[in-house]
């Protein structure tokens, strides 16, 4: 009975069924055919799973990412970006990459980055002389670093599966978020001394002042977030409020660049959004607990500790297992069946559970790039006009920095843990 939960799960994603209705589907069928449990029992778990205080940040993470991309400040983040970075040899990849990286304090999603800065920055690149799959490929590797570094709506996922701390969770995002960003700047600087690549923009003193003064407002938004938190005037689940109203005062009163049609449209985007998000994350609450009850995670642990017990290999083991998932399936569906099954596993050999949401989250935002299923590469081939396999291809040496980041975030747990060490000490 336990194989046809996971059998029935399979057999309706590959028919086509959403995410959520196969999880509550296949977990409904379970349910049905073993006759231990009532039926409405399945609804009563469902409602449980998302009748939680931390998944009241997904519907503004939502909306603050929406609103920044809206109201037009991605533009003055790529303009400081371009100041302070793009004297470098092949300066639009340093843009590129560094843009991410304040972007990342704001949005909290890969698909957001990519598609909010990548139309700026693609164009930018190909305006400049940059070969096309330099421009998508450095676009789409920066855009990992939008759900490491915090705010991350992966991560509050992932805390509110795994019952662990958001705030540490964040803290443990910023530095292999700076990893990931060091790791490509210097798979940039190599790049371009390859093949050669211009200095994009003499380094002006006055020119970096007047583009930081432009973009103080936007650049103060990590600042307020991380502060707030750390000084405890909010909680990362209040957080996300403050990052929506700051970007609401940003774009209808600081900057006016957002109209009312522009604000329902945004509104309505983030109810769709969040709709989706909270069904799978409902149903995989009643599947989670399914896994649980039935003991398959206790047995699938056993089953990996009796070929090995050795911290590394379980890590290598699991490492793999999550890119080939991140293919086929997207991250927060990811996250809540998965947590489950893999989180009594690698706290059965010592992981920290607050160093493996940062290895999951990692892991499955590099599937984003990586077909069948990657999000990114679908947005990046829209905006760039290019084919899915152009782009698949274009990508493809990227995942090699991103590959090389994954392992020393794997085997490094002193990076990951330093900063929650610090701050929730």
């Amino acid at each position: 009975m336990t194989a046809l939960l996971f059998v029935s799960f399979l057999f309706s994603l590959l028919i086509g069924l959403p995410v959520a209705v196969a999880l509550g589907g296949a977990s409904l069928l379970y349910v049905a055919l073993t006759g231990d449990l009532p039926l409405l029992v399945v609804v009563h778990r469902m409602v449980n799973g998302i009748d939680s205080f931390p998944l009241l940040a997904v519907p503004f993470f939502i909306m603050a990412g929406n609103l920044m991309n809206s109201a037009g400040i991605t533009d003055r983040i790529f303009t400081f970006a371009l100041a302070a970075v793009g004297w470098a040899r092949g300066g639009l990849g340093h843009v590129n990459v560094f843009a991410s990286i304040i972007f990342a304090g704001m949005s909290g999603t890969a698909v957001a980055d990519a598609g909010g800065l990548g139309t700026i920055e693609i164009k930018a690149m190909r305006d400049n002389g940059y070969p096309d799959d330099f421009a998508i490929g450095i676009t789409a590797a920066s855009s990992v670093i939008g759900p490491i570094i915090p705010p991350s709506l992966p991560l509050v996922i992932y805390g509110v599966m795994a019952n662990a701390s958001v705030g540490q969770l964040f803290a443990a995002g910023i530095l292999p978020g700076l990893l990931i960003a060091l790791v490509l700047f210097a798979w940039v600087a190599v790049e371009a001394r390859l093949r050669n690549f211009p200095r994009d923009a003499a380094f002006r003193l006055g020119r970096l002042a007047r583009a930081a003064w432009r973009g103080t407002l936007p650049l103060l938004t990590p600042v307020i977030l991380i502060g707030g938190m750390k000084s405890g005037l909010f909680t990362p689940t209040e957080a996300a409020i403050a990052a929506t109203v700051y970007a609401l005062f940003l774009g209808l009163i600081a900057y006016r660049t957002l109209g009312w049609n522009r604000l329902v449209r945004v509104s309505m985007e983030t109810i769709e959004t969040t709709a989706i998000v909270l069904l799978i994350v409902a149903g995989a609450s009643i599947f989670g607990w399914l896994i649980t009850t039935t003991r398959v995670s206790e047995e699938i642990a056993e089953a990996v500790l009796a070929i090995t017990s050795d911290r590394r290999v379980v890590l290598l083991l699991v490492n793999a297992l999550l890119l080939v998932v991140g293919c086929f399936l997207e991250t927060i569906a990811a996250i809540t069946i998965l947590v489950p099954v893999l989180l009594p596993l690698v706290t059965k050999v010592g992981v920290d559970p607050v160093h493996f949401g940062i290895i999951m989250t990692l892991n499955l935002v590099i599937g984003l790039l990586t077909p069948p299923v990657g999000m990114v590469i679908y947005i990046l081939a829209r905006i760039s006009n290019r084919s899915f396999e152009h782009v698949t291809r274009a990508i493809a040496p990227f995942l090699v920095p991103l590959f090389a980041s994954l392992l020393i975030v794997t085997y490094w747990p002193g990076l990951v843990l330093y900063l929650p060490g610090v701050f929730y000490r």
